[in-house]
Parts: C-alpha cells; sequence; structure tokens
C-alpha cells in the first residue's frame, strides 16, 4: 500500500468536549497501518490532548486571533505546504474556512464534518452562514453529518448535492460505559450518601449557553415546590465546567438548591458517575448527536431530552426517555416527576436503552466509516478490501 497517507484534522480547540471527544477515539481506534495523523488547533490544546493514545500523532496549536487573523492563516498555509496532507478533514462552522488555506495545493482532498451548529444559529438559517457555506461548496469534496438532521440540513439549506453527504453516527464504548448493579455511591458527598434512598439526576458536558443547564436547575426548583415528598429523595448531578460554571452557582444559590446540587466539574471518572444516576438529562437548546447521550443509554439510563437536532434520532417518548420542548422548564419537571416516581417504568426504559445503544452504535463501525470515506477519495477503497 506504500506510505500511509496523512490525514490533517483541522479543529478550533482540542479541549473537553462531544466534537473533540469523537476525533480522538476515531485516531485511537483507527488501525495504524492505514493512515496517520495530525491534529491542527486553530487557537490551543489543553490537556484533553493527553487523551491521544495513537503513537505518533502530533498536535499543533496555532494560537489564532479572535476575528480573521490573516497571519494564523498564512502560517497554516506554509504548515500544510511542509506536511503535505493527502486529506485536510476540518469540523464546524470555526473551522471551515481554515480549507482556503489549502486552494491551490496540489493533491489534498477536503473533508468537512458539521457535528453541531453554533448558539447563535440553532437553525442553520443564518444567511450569512448559509453564504458562506454555499461558497465553499466549491472546494469541499465530500461532508460528513454526525446526524440525518444535519445531514438533511445540508443538502435542503445549503445545497450540498447528496452523493457528497455522508451520515455517521457517532460511537460509545460498550464495555467502559455499562450498567453497575451496585451504585458506586461512595463518589457522592458524604451528606448525600448518610440519607440513604435518594435518587439522581444527572447531566454531563460543558457549561455553555447551548447546553442550557440552567433549565435543569429550574425543573428541580419547581419540583421542590410542587413536590415535597419527591424532593426529599431528589438530587442533582452536574458533571462538567465552562464559561457558564459562575453563573449556574448563582443560579443555584438564587433557588436554594445548594443542598441537592453537585456540581461536579470536569471529571476522569464519567462512566461511574453515570452509574450512580437514575436518570440522565440532556437540555440543549441544539445538538449534533451527543456523546453523553450514547454513553447515558450505554450505562443503562432512561434519557429527558429536547427534543432537538439528533436527541430525536436517539430518544424514543416512552421507550428509552422522554423528550421535551427546548427552554421548557415545566414541562422537565413533569417528565422527571413520571420516571423517578415510577421504578419498573425507569428501570424497563433503562434496559431499552443500553439495548438500543448497543445494537446501533459502535465505535469500530463509526471508524471504519470515516476511514472508508478517506479511502473513497483517495481511490484507495479496493486496496483495503
Amino acid at each position: 500500500m506504500g506510505e500511509r497517507p496523512l490525514v490533517a484534522h483541522i479543529i478550533y480547540a482540542l479541549s473537553t468536549g462531544g466534537l473533540e471527544n469523537g476525533l480522538v477515539n476515531i485516531i485511537n481506534r483507527s488501525p495504524p497501518d492505514r493512515y496517520r495523523h495530525v491534529i491542527i488547533c486553530l487557537t490551543t490544546a489543553d490537556e484533553f490532548a493527553h487523551r491521544i493514545t495513537a503513537p505518533d500523532v502530533e498536535v499543533i496549536e496555532l494560537h489564532k486571533r479572535e476575528g480573521h487573523d490573516f497571519q494564523c492563516y498564512a502560517r497554516l498555509r506554509q504548515l500544510l505546504k511542509e506536511l503535505r496532507p493527502a486529506i485536510i478533514h476540518s469540523r464546524n462552522m470555526a473551522a471551515l474556512e481554515s480549507q482556503l488555506c489549502s486552494v491551490g495545493l496540489r493533491g489534498i482532498k477536503r473533508v468537512h464534518g458539521e457535528h453541531g451548529r453554533e448558539v447563535n444559529d440553532l437553525d442553520g438559517s443564518n444567511w450569512k452562514y448559509l453564504l458562506f457555506r454555499k461558497f465553499m461548496r466549491f472546494f469541499i469534496h465530500q461532508y460528513i453529518a454526525v446526524s440525518r438532521d444535519l445531514e438533511s440540513w445540508l443538502k435542503t439549506m445549503v445545497g450540498v448535492r447528496a452523493d457528497r453527504v455522508t451520515q455517521i453516527y457517532n460511537g460509545v464504548d460498550h464495555s467502559r460505559f455499562a450498567p453497575e448493579t451496585v451504585k458506586p455511591l461512595a463518589l457522592l458527598p458524604a451528606q448525600w450518601q448518610r440519607l440513604g434512598g435518594i435518587l439522581v439526576a444527572g447531566t454531563v458536558g460543558r457549561l455553555t449557553p447551548v447546553k442550557d443547564q440552567q433549565l435543569l436547575l429550574r425543573a428541580v426548583a419547581r419540583l421542590r415546590e410542587n413536590d415535597p415528598v419527591l424532593s426529599e429523595r431528589l438530587r442533582l448531578l452536574v458533571v462538567g465546567d465552562g464559561p457558564l460554571s459562575a453563573q449556574l452557582k448563582q443560579l443555584i444559590d438564587q433557588l436554594a438548591l445548594q443542598d441537592v446540587v453537585w456540581m461536579a466539574g470536569d471529571r476522569d471518572d464519567v462512566p461511574e458517575l453515570l452509574q450512580v444516576m437514575d436518570v440522565f438529562v440532556l437540555p440543549s437548546l441544539g445538538e449534533g448527536i451527543s456523546n453523553t447521550v450514547l454513553e447515558a443509554m450505554a450505562s443503562g439510563l432512561p434519557v429527558i431530552a429536547t427534543a432537538v437536532g439528533g436527541n430525536v434520532e436517539l430518544v424514543e417518548q416512552g421507550y428509552n426517555g422522554s423528550l421535551i420542548p427546548a427552554g421548557d422548564h415545566v414541562a422537565l419537571a413533569d417528565a422527571l416527576a413520571a420516571l423517578l416516581k415510577n421504578d419498573g417504568n425507569r428501570m424497563k426504559q433503562g434496559e431499552n436503552a443500553r439495548q438500543r445503544v448497543c445494537h446501533r452504535f459502535d465505535w469500530d463501525r463509526t471508524v471504519e466509516a470515516y476511514l472508508h470515506v478517506y479511502d473513497e477519495l483517495l481511490g484507495r477503497a479496493a486496496a483495503t478490501e
């Protein structure tokens, strides 16, 4: 097969997030004899980069300034000349324009992945963004969408030809994320452990506006007002960090939820923390395909999610969870109460969630689908069969 082609993955930053988690899993799980990989961060990388276990994967930081940093793009073009990648794979709007730095460089195929839209353009209708995306169609050879929702949007709104869009779901590690018969309650705050019989609702994700964790706080506050019996047992676990951390803590104080909410921050023991939950909640305003929902389902948890983006492709009402309107804390409170009060239904929906994710979502299948896109673009399909 000769020298392994190089794939240059261009992203805005390498830090905690679903997009970044997917990228790291794809690189770590790719057969080492197929492709080489380099990650180019337009801005910076943090300790999340240490999760890369595949050998000889360089992470390059360009420290891009806000706005159109033409010096950064000049450095990127020079870097691409030196690296001579066979494929450039950018992800999301923040990295899309970087593909222009490769125009005129011979032999490069361009792939762009859509993993979810921006908080200020949740439905993908912003005319400036759309105009730019339509312009970029002339330079991108293949698009990858992580959900059917994004696939449809690329075809109908952006106008990408159907044969140039591949829809590939994220995977999940079924062995790392799995139910546990005995919950690891020792991970919880000591005052919670002493109570016994608590019910834990939880969420995992970056503390950013698009994830809308404040909706979950308001729903829990409503439950405490309307259902004193349930509120005695209900506790909320929020895993993750981000720019809204201080604002969420302030809201916890305003709603008098200090005794029932644990802001756990970024954690390396997410699989174990999922095992102490009884219900998983994703209150996002917008979503591609949520890795945390897949991980919660693999952990045997019913999921309450907003009916946005790819969430409706993962959660089936009454089968493995509930779908609620975005921004509706009353509907979220009602959905939480319904699951937390019915042990049998909650456990059955958790079993259904585990079954569905094990049947449909697997990292090996995901990785092979990505590599197949690369093979097709480079005419290597026959060589790898």
